[in-house]
Protein backbone atom coordinates (compact mmCIF):
# COMPACT_ATOMS: atom_id res chain seq x y z
CA UNK A 1 0.00 0.00 0.00
CA UNK A 2 2.62 2.30 0.50
CA UNK A 3 4.32 1.36 -2.46
CA UNK A 4 1.75 2.03 -4.34
CA UNK A 5 0.77 5.48 -2.76
CA UNK A 6 4.39 6.56 -3.43
CA UNK A 7 3.83 5.36 -7.35
CA UNK A 8 1.12 7.53 -7.92
CA UNK A 9 2.95 10.68 -6.66
CA UNK A 10 2.97 11.22 -2.98
CA UNK A 11 5.56 12.11 -1.18
CA UNK A 12 7.04 11.04 2.25
CA UNK A 13 5.09 13.35 4.38
CA UNK A 14 1.64 12.68 2.92
CA UNK A 15 2.04 8.93 2.55
CA UNK A 16 2.84 9.36 6.46
CA UNK A 17 -0.74 10.94 6.98
CA UNK A 18 -2.26 9.25 4.90
CA UNK A 19 -2.02 6.20 6.57
CA UNK A 20 -0.34 7.26 10.26
CA UNK A 21 2.65 5.32 10.25
CA UNK A 22 5.53 7.63 11.01
CA UNK A 23 7.82 8.99 8.25
CA UNK A 24 10.63 6.21 9.08
CA UNK A 25 8.48 3.72 8.63
CA UNK A 26 7.55 4.97 5.25
CA UNK A 27 10.89 5.91 3.88
CA UNK A 28 11.79 2.19 5.05
CA UNK A 29 8.95 -0.07 3.19
CA UNK A 30 9.74 2.76 -0.09
CA UNK A 31 13.58 1.97 -0.11
CA UNK A 32 13.44 -2.23 0.49
CA UNK A 33 14.17 -3.97 -2.46
CA UNK A 34 12.42 -7.08 -1.04
CA UNK A 35 9.28 -7.63 1.69
CA UNK A 36 10.87 -7.38 5.13
CA UNK A 37 10.15 -10.83 7.37
CA UNK A 38 8.91 -11.03 10.63
CA UNK A 39 12.07 -11.57 13.27
CA UNK A 40 12.12 -13.59 16.11
CA UNK A 41 12.80 -11.50 19.44
CA UNK A 42 14.97 -12.18 21.65
CA UNK A 43 14.20 -14.24 24.45
CA UNK A 44 14.83 -12.07 27.47
CA UNK A 45 15.94 -14.30 30.59
CA UNK A 46 13.32 -13.80 33.75
CA UNK A 47 14.32 -13.79 37.50
CA UNK A 48 12.60 -16.65 37.88
CA UNK A 49 14.42 -19.15 35.58
CA UNK A 50 16.96 -20.50 37.94
CA UNK A 51 14.12 -21.69 39.93
CA UNK A 52 11.85 -23.58 37.77
CA UNK A 53 13.17 -27.10 37.71
CA UNK A 54 12.53 -27.01 41.70
CA UNK A 55 9.26 -25.18 41.18
CA UNK A 56 8.31 -28.08 38.96
CA UNK A 57 10.02 -30.80 41.35
CA UNK A 58 7.77 -29.31 44.57
CA UNK A 59 4.72 -29.22 42.16
CA UNK A 60 4.98 -32.83 41.03
CA UNK A 61 6.14 -34.30 44.51
CA UNK A 62 3.40 -32.09 46.27
CA UNK A 63 0.31 -29.85 45.43
CA UNK A 64 1.89 -26.77 47.57
CA UNK A 65 -0.16 -23.76 47.10
CA UNK A 66 2.21 -20.68 45.17
CA UNK A 67 2.50 -18.74 48.42
CA UNK A 68 4.40 -21.94 50.64
CA UNK A 69 6.70 -21.86 47.10
CA UNK A 70 7.49 -18.73 46.86
CA UNK A 71 8.69 -18.38 50.66
CA UNK A 72 10.47 -21.60 49.89
CA UNK A 73 12.35 -19.96 46.88
CA UNK A 74 12.99 -16.59 48.82
CA UNK A 75 14.95 -18.30 51.66
CA UNK A 76 17.23 -19.94 48.09
CA UNK A 77 17.53 -16.47 46.82
CA UNK A 78 14.56 -15.38 45.06
CA UNK A 79 14.25 -11.62 45.42
CA UNK A 80 11.46 -11.26 42.25
CA UNK A 81 7.35 -11.12 43.78
CA UNK A 82 4.68 -13.69 44.49
CA UNK A 83 2.12 -12.62 41.47
CA UNK A 84 5.41 -14.13 38.39
CA UNK A 85 5.33 -17.30 41.17
CA UNK A 86 1.53 -17.50 41.16
CA UNK A 87 1.51 -17.11 37.50
CA UNK A 88 4.15 -19.80 36.62
CA UNK A 89 2.51 -22.27 38.96
CA UNK A 90 -1.11 -21.36 37.40
CA UNK A 91 0.48 -22.56 34.04
CA UNK A 92 2.38 -25.72 35.03
CA UNK A 93 -0.38 -27.07 37.34
CA UNK A 94 -4.25 -27.87 36.00
CA UNK A 95 -6.83 -25.80 37.96
CA UNK A 96 -9.71 -27.34 39.35
CA UNK A 97 -13.41 -26.81 40.23
CA UNK A 98 -14.51 -24.92 43.57
CA UNK A 99 -18.08 -25.95 44.65
CA UNK A 100 -20.19 -23.03 45.23
CA UNK A 101 -21.04 -22.16 48.34
CA UNK A 102 -23.38 -19.62 50.90
CA UNK A 103 -20.94 -17.10 53.15
CA UNK A 104 -22.32 -14.53 55.84
CA UNK A 105 -20.21 -12.62 58.50
CA UNK A 106 -20.66 -13.64 62.13
CA UNK A 107 -20.13 -10.11 64.44
CA UNK A 108 -17.11 -9.49 66.72
CA UNK A 109 -17.38 -12.34 69.94
CA UNK A 110 -20.33 -13.94 68.80
CA UNK A 111 -18.84 -17.53 67.41
CA UNK A 112 -15.76 -19.92 66.64
CA UNK A 113 -15.49 -23.08 65.10
CA UNK A 114 -14.17 -25.98 66.24
CA UNK A 115 -12.40 -28.87 63.85
CA UNK A 116 -10.78 -32.36 64.23
CA UNK A 117 -8.50 -33.89 61.41
CA UNK A 118 -6.72 -36.98 61.10
CA UNK A 119 -3.32 -35.81 59.59
CA UNK A 120 -1.64 -39.31 58.83
CA UNK A 121 1.26 -41.11 61.46
CA UNK A 122 3.81 -40.49 63.35
CA UNK A 123 5.70 -42.45 65.34
CA UNK A 124 6.06 -42.46 69.02
CA UNK A 125 8.12 -44.49 71.17
CA UNK A 126 8.48 -47.13 68.66
CA UNK A 127 4.78 -47.57 67.87
CA UNK A 128 2.73 -45.64 65.07
CA UNK A 129 0.71 -43.52 66.25
CA UNK A 130 -2.54 -41.52 64.49
CA UNK A 131 -1.92 -37.92 64.04
CA UNK A 132 -4.71 -35.33 64.66
CA UNK A 133 -5.02 -31.60 64.77
CA UNK A 134 -7.31 -29.83 66.65
CA UNK A 135 -8.70 -26.38 65.05
CA UNK A 136 -10.40 -23.42 66.07
CA UNK A 137 -11.05 -20.11 64.20
CA UNK A 138 -12.91 -16.75 65.26
CA UNK A 139 -15.64 -16.12 62.85
CA UNK A 140 -15.07 -12.71 62.88
CA UNK A 141 -11.40 -11.57 62.99
CA UNK A 142 -10.32 -15.38 61.10
CA UNK A 143 -7.98 -15.95 63.77
CA UNK A 144 -6.46 -19.37 64.05
CA UNK A 145 -5.19 -21.91 66.38
CA UNK A 146 -4.13 -25.47 66.13
CA UNK A 147 -2.41 -28.10 67.72
CA UNK A 148 -1.48 -31.48 67.15
CA UNK A 149 -2.54 -34.52 69.69
CA UNK A 150 -2.07 -38.25 69.55
CA UNK A 151 -5.96 -38.50 70.99
CA UNK A 152 -9.55 -37.17 70.71
CA UNK A 153 -11.13 -38.08 73.47
CA UNK A 154 -13.08 -35.37 75.72
CA UNK A 155 -10.27 -34.64 78.04
CA UNK A 156 -7.91 -33.71 75.00
CA UNK A 157 -10.62 -32.00 73.66
CA UNK A 158 -10.83 -29.91 76.53
CA UNK A 159 -7.72 -29.45 77.20
CA UNK A 160 -6.99 -28.05 73.26
CA UNK A 161 -10.09 -25.83 74.25
CA UNK A 162 -7.84 -24.43 77.26
CA UNK A 163 -4.99 -23.75 75.09
CA UNK A 164 -6.85 -21.52 72.15
CA UNK A 165 -8.95 -19.94 74.52
CA UNK A 166 -4.90 -19.22 76.30
CA UNK A 167 -3.70 -18.04 73.12
CA UNK A 168 -6.59 -15.86 72.06
CA UNK A 169 -6.99 -14.04 75.25
CA UNK A 170 -10.38 -15.31 75.39
CA UNK A 171 -13.43 -17.02 74.48
CA UNK A 172 -16.73 -16.35 72.29
CA UNK A 173 -19.92 -16.64 73.41
CA UNK A 174 -20.88 -19.68 71.38
CA UNK A 175 -18.90 -22.29 69.51
CA UNK A 176 -19.58 -24.19 66.70
CA UNK A 177 -19.02 -28.05 66.57
CA UNK A 178 -19.50 -31.31 64.76
CA UNK A 179 -21.78 -33.94 65.40
CA UNK A 180 -18.71 -35.85 68.06
CA UNK A 181 -19.35 -38.36 70.97
CA UNK A 182 -16.95 -35.83 72.45
CA UNK A 183 -19.28 -33.25 72.46
CA UNK A 184 -23.50 -34.84 72.30
CA UNK A 185 -23.99 -38.62 72.80
CA UNK A 186 -27.48 -38.44 71.68
CA UNK A 187 -28.85 -35.39 69.29
CA UNK A 188 -32.87 -34.27 69.58
CA UNK A 189 -34.73 -32.32 67.96
CA UNK A 190 -34.87 -30.01 70.43
CA UNK A 191 -31.22 -28.20 71.53
CA UNK A 192 -32.49 -28.62 75.16
CA UNK A 193 -32.97 -32.22 74.88
CA UNK A 194 -29.73 -32.76 73.49
CA UNK A 195 -27.78 -35.55 75.35
CA UNK A 196 -24.57 -33.67 75.97
CA UNK A 197 -21.27 -35.57 77.03
CA UNK A 198 -20.94 -34.91 80.75
CA UNK A 199 -17.76 -34.25 80.92
CA UNK A 200 -18.02 -31.70 78.07
CA UNK A 201 -21.46 -30.41 79.58
CA UNK A 202 -19.38 -29.50 82.44
CA UNK A 203 -16.81 -27.70 80.70
CA UNK A 204 -18.91 -25.36 78.53
CA UNK A 205 -21.34 -24.90 81.61
CA UNK A 206 -17.78 -24.08 83.81
CA UNK A 207 -17.13 -21.12 81.01
CA UNK A 208 -20.49 -19.91 80.28
CA UNK A 209 -20.11 -20.48 76.23
CA UNK A 210 -22.97 -22.25 74.03
CA UNK A 211 -22.44 -24.97 72.09
CA UNK A 212 -23.95 -25.02 68.56
CA UNK A 213 -24.23 -28.06 66.41
CA UNK A 214 -24.09 -27.68 62.51
CA UNK A 215 -26.30 -29.77 60.35
CA UNK A 216 -26.01 -33.70 59.70
CA UNK A 217 -23.78 -33.91 56.34
CA UNK A 218 -23.92 -30.25 55.74
CA UNK A 219 -20.53 -28.49 56.50
CA UNK A 220 -21.55 -25.55 55.32
CA UNK A 221 -23.42 -24.60 58.11
CA UNK A 222 -20.23 -23.74 59.51
CA UNK A 223 -20.91 -20.61 58.13
CA UNK A 224 -17.51 -19.23 55.91
CA UNK A 225 -16.74 -22.80 54.38
CA UNK A 226 -12.67 -21.91 55.18
CA UNK A 227 -10.97 -25.17 55.62
CA UNK A 228 -8.26 -24.42 57.94
CA UNK A 229 -6.90 -27.89 58.48
CA UNK A 230 -6.75 -28.13 54.88
CA UNK A 231 -5.25 -25.22 54.07
CA UNK A 232 -2.60 -25.89 57.37
CA UNK A 233 -1.66 -29.25 55.36
CA UNK A 234 -0.84 -27.88 51.94
CA UNK A 235 0.63 -24.73 53.34
CA UNK A 236 2.68 -26.43 56.86
CA UNK A 237 2.49 -30.01 56.37
CA UNK A 238 2.84 -31.18 53.33
CA UNK A 239 6.62 -31.67 52.40
CA UNK A 240 8.11 -30.61 56.06
CA UNK A 241 10.60 -32.23 57.92
CA UNK A 242 9.86 -32.82 61.95
CA UNK A 243 12.09 -34.76 64.88
CA UNK A 244 9.04 -35.19 66.91
CA UNK A 245 5.59 -34.17 68.05
CA UNK A 246 6.96 -31.16 70.35
CA UNK A 247 8.91 -29.84 67.11
CA UNK A 248 5.37 -30.02 64.92
CA UNK A 249 3.75 -28.04 67.24
CA UNK A 250 6.53 -25.89 67.59
CA UNK A 251 6.80 -24.90 64.48
CA UNK A 252 2.76 -24.59 63.92
CA UNK A 253 2.98 -22.23 66.39
CA UNK A 254 5.30 -20.37 64.62
CA UNK A 255 2.91 -21.04 61.09
CA UNK A 256 -0.01 -19.40 62.83
CA UNK A 257 2.22 -16.81 64.23
CA UNK A 258 2.85 -15.80 60.34
CA UNK A 259 -0.72 -16.44 59.08
CA UNK A 260 -2.48 -15.02 61.79
CA UNK A 261 -0.44 -11.81 60.81
CA UNK A 262 -0.82 -12.09 57.25
CA UNK A 263 -3.57 -9.91 55.14
CA UNK A 264 -6.34 -12.36 55.03
CA UNK A 265 -8.30 -13.53 51.68
CA UNK A 266 -11.68 -12.47 52.37
CA UNK A 267 -11.39 -9.46 55.55
CA UNK A 268 -8.37 -8.41 54.02
CA UNK A 269 -7.12 -7.26 57.19
CA UNK A 270 -4.92 -8.98 59.60
CA UNK A 271 -6.39 -10.91 61.93
CA UNK A 272 -4.10 -10.22 64.76
CA UNK A 273 -5.40 -6.67 64.50
CA UNK A 274 -8.94 -7.64 63.72
CA UNK A 275 -8.85 -9.42 67.02
CA UNK A 276 -8.79 -6.31 68.47
CA UNK A 277 -12.89 -5.80 67.65
CA UNK A 278 -13.35 -9.25 68.81
CA UNK A 279 -14.33 -8.27 72.40
CA UNK A 280 -13.95 -11.76 73.89
CA UNK A 281 -14.71 -13.10 77.20
CA UNK A 282 -11.69 -12.50 79.11
CA UNK A 283 -10.60 -15.92 81.18
CA UNK A 284 -10.08 -13.64 84.52
CA UNK A 285 -13.81 -13.67 84.68
CA UNK A 286 -13.87 -17.68 85.19
CA UNK A 287 -12.06 -19.72 88.11
CA UNK A 288 -9.31 -21.38 86.36
CA UNK A 289 -10.68 -24.67 84.93
CA UNK A 290 -8.23 -27.88 85.52
CA UNK A 291 -8.62 -31.33 83.29
CA UNK A 292 -8.87 -34.42 85.44
CA UNK A 293 -8.57 -37.17 83.16
CA UNK A 294 -10.52 -40.88 85.23
CA UNK A 295 -9.17 -43.87 83.77
CA UNK A 296 -10.16 -47.17 85.12
CA UNK A 297 -7.84 -50.08 85.89
CA UNK A 298 -7.14 -52.89 87.87
CA UNK A 299 -4.69 -53.68 90.04
CA UNK A 300 -1.92 -56.13 89.30
CA UNK A 301 -1.31 -59.49 91.44
CA UNK A 302 2.28 -57.98 92.04
CA UNK A 303 0.78 -54.57 92.79
CA UNK A 304 0.97 -52.14 90.05
CA UNK A 305 -1.47 -50.20 87.19
CA UNK A 306 -0.59 -50.08 83.57
CA UNK A 307 -1.25 -46.64 82.13
CA UNK A 308 0.10 -45.50 78.68
CA UNK A 309 2.68 -48.52 78.78
CA UNK A 310 4.23 -48.24 81.67
CA UNK A 311 3.54 -49.64 85.18
CA UNK A 312 2.91 -47.40 88.52
CA UNK A 313 2.90 -49.61 92.34
CA UNK A 314 -0.22 -49.34 94.32
CA UNK A 315 0.29 -50.77 97.72
CA UNK A 316 0.00 -54.77 97.90
CA UNK A 317 -2.99 -55.24 99.94
CA UNK A 318 -5.42 -53.35 96.99
CA UNK A 319 -3.89 -56.05 94.55
CA UNK A 320 -7.31 -57.19 92.74
CA UNK A 321 -9.37 -54.17 92.92
CA UNK A 322 -10.54 -51.99 90.07
CA UNK A 323 -8.90 -48.13 91.13
CA UNK A 324 -9.74 -45.29 89.30
CA UNK A 325 -6.75 -43.23 87.85
CA UNK A 326 -7.56 -39.67 87.91
CA UNK A 327 -5.15 -37.57 85.74
CA UNK A 328 -4.10 -33.97 86.40
CA UNK A 329 -1.51 -32.39 84.60
CA UNK A 330 1.63 -34.56 84.95
CA UNK A 331 0.53 -36.16 88.10
CA UNK A 332 -1.38 -39.31 88.53
CA UNK A 333 -3.64 -40.11 91.75
CA UNK A 334 -5.20 -43.52 92.62
CA UNK A 335 -8.21 -43.78 94.02
CA UNK A 336 -10.70 -46.07 95.14
CA UNK A 337 -14.29 -44.57 95.90
CA UNK A 338 -13.63 -41.41 97.77
CA UNK A 339 -10.05 -42.82 99.30
CA UNK A 340 -6.79 -41.46 97.74
CA UNK A 341 -4.62 -44.50 97.64
CA UNK A 342 -1.14 -42.64 96.11
CA UNK A 343 -0.22 -40.68 93.52
CA UNK A 344 3.05 -40.74 90.97
CA UNK A 345 4.61 -38.53 88.56
CA UNK A 346 3.65 -40.04 85.06
CA UNK A 347 7.26 -40.45 83.32
CA UNK A 348 7.66 -40.23 79.23
CA UNK A 349 8.26 -43.55 77.16
CA UNK A 350 6.95 -47.57 77.62
CA UNK A 351 7.68 -50.18 79.56
CA UNK A 352 8.77 -48.65 82.49
CA UNK A 353 8.14 -49.44 85.80
CA UNK A 354 8.17 -46.36 88.96
CA UNK A 355 7.79 -48.39 92.21
CA UNK A 356 7.72 -47.18 95.68
CA UNK A 357 9.11 -49.35 98.47
CA UNK A 358 6.23 -48.01 101.18
CA UNK A 359 3.45 -49.63 99.07
CA UNK A 360 5.63 -52.73 99.74
CA UNK A 361 6.67 -52.81 103.26
CA UNK A 362 5.30 -55.71 104.92
CA UNK A 363 4.78 -58.41 101.99
CA UNK A 364 8.26 -59.99 102.16
CA UNK A 365 7.55 -61.22 106.00
CA UNK A 366 3.79 -61.87 104.63
CA UNK A 367 4.85 -64.03 101.86
CA UNK A 368 7.20 -66.10 103.63
CA UNK A 369 4.24 -66.45 106.60
CA UNK A 370 2.04 -67.74 103.89
CA UNK A 371 4.64 -70.17 102.60
CA UNK A 372 5.38 -71.37 105.73
CA UNK A 373 1.95 -72.13 106.36
CA UNK A 374 1.09 -73.30 103.21
CA UNK A 375 3.79 -75.76 103.23
CA UNK A 376 2.34 -76.78 106.72
CA UNK A 377 -1.26 -77.66 105.64
CA UNK A 378 -0.03 -78.75 101.87
CA UNK A 379 -0.34 -82.84 101.51
CA UNK A 380 2.47 -84.03 99.54
CA UNK A 381 2.05 -84.74 96.13
CA UNK A 382 2.80 -88.94 96.52
CA UNK A 383 4.42 -91.15 98.95
CA UNK A 384 7.13 -93.92 99.28
CA UNK A 385 6.76 -97.31 100.46
CA UNK A 386 9.78 -99.50 100.96
CA UNK A 387 9.25 -103.54 99.50
CA UNK A 388 7.46 -106.22 101.93
CA UNK A 389 9.62 -108.36 103.52
CA UNK A 390 8.54 -112.00 104.56
CA UNK A 391 8.99 -112.63 108.44
CA UNK A 392 10.11 -116.21 109.81
CA UNK A 393 10.52 -117.60 113.02
CA UNK A 394 13.82 -118.16 114.66
CA UNK A 395 13.55 -122.24 114.55
CA UNK A 396 13.51 -121.87 110.55
CA UNK A 397 17.19 -120.36 110.74
CA UNK A 398 18.40 -122.44 113.10
CA UNK A 399 17.46 -125.29 110.91
CA UNK A 400 18.59 -123.71 108.38
CA UNK A 401 22.12 -123.07 109.60
CA UNK A 402 22.71 -126.67 111.23
CA UNK A 403 22.24 -128.36 107.79
CA UNK A 404 24.80 -126.04 106.17
CA UNK A 405 26.80 -128.00 109.08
Amino acid sequence: MIRDLHQKGLNISQISRETGYHRDTVRKYITAHTLPTPKKRKEVLSILDPFKEYIKQRVAEYPLSAARIHREIQEQGYAGGYTLVKEYVRKIRPSTGIPAVLRYETKPGVQAKVDWGECNRIEVDGQLRRLYCFSMILGYSRMRYMEFTLATDVYTLIQCHLHAFEYFGGYTSEILYDNIKQVILKRAIKTKEHTWNPKFEYFYTHYGFIPRLCKSYCPQTKGKIENAIGYMKRDFLLGASFVSLDDMNHQLRQWLSRVNGSVHGTTHEIPVDRLKSESLKTLTSVPPYVVRREEVRKVTRDGYVSYHGNRYSVPYPYAGRSVVLEIAGERMTIRLGSECLCSHVMVPGRFRMVREKEHFKGLLSLAMKCNSQHRKTTKPLFRMIGPEVERRPLSVYDRFSSEVR
